[in-house]
């Protein structure tokens, strides 16, 4: 006959049980987002560039002629399967206030936020043709001193990208060559940049898919 188990009998192997098995790890806690310091951000150095001020909330880009940026210096970050988000306002100006420059697979590409006059939105390069000329071109109205959250999401076949959680550009990059414009080479691998504006950008976040 087996003998009878007691509770205290029972209760103590789930207890030691409980305490040796490792807690599982949450999806979210595998994917949160990591904010990525403005102090390992450096000005580039495009000639005509504007003064680039970074403090511990972010980075301010003032007017440059015409273009003013500041590129990530730090640790090496995922190409594919991933987001990007940061928080974007024009100040003064009246063309791009964020040029993101971010990897792509084996590449880059750009997000241009408020081109071309103050509202164009794109894609630079899709297949050569920069963000006024493909078919991620749109257009928003930007006001300026308005912070707006932009997120772009990139999977090995497509670039989405987010202002204020409203999906604005959905491409699908299969069998698609992108790249970012030979005048903007030095923001690979990320970067931020405005073209003759003064632009404020704060809270730049990745985080793994």
């Amino acid at each position: 006959m087996l003998p009878r188990m007691t509770r205290a009998s029972c209760t103590l192997p789930l207890a030691v049980l409980a305490a040796c098995t490792p807690t599982p790890q949450t999806d979210d806690a595998k994917h949160t987002w990591k904010h990525l310091d403005p102090a390992h951000f450096g000005s580039i150095a495009f000639g005509g560039e504007g003064r680039v001020t970074i403090d511990g909330r972010g980075i301010t880009l003032d007017i440059g002629s015409p273009l003013t940026g500041a590129r990530w210096q730090g640790a090496a970050l995922p190409t594919v399967d991933y987001e990007v988000a940061l928080r974007a306002t024009r100040l003064r100006g009246s063309d791009f206030f964020c040029g993101l420059t971010f990897p792509v697979r084996d590449s880059h590409c750009t997000l241009i936020l408020g081109g071309w006059g103050g509202a164009l939105v794109g894609l630079s390069c899709i297949d050569g043709a920069d963000a006024s000329e493909n078919e991620t071109t749109t257009h928003l109205g930007f006001d300026d001193g308005r912070a707006y959250d932009v997120r772009v999401r990139v999977t090995a076949d497509r670039i989405a990208v987010f202002v204020d959680d409203e999906r604005v550009i959905d491409a699908d990059i299969r069998g698609r060559a992108v790249s970012v414009r030979a005048d903007v080479a030095l923001t690979e691998p990320l970067a931020v940049t405005s073209y003759a504006t003064t632009a404020r950008i704060n809270d730049v976040r990745i985080r793994r898919l």
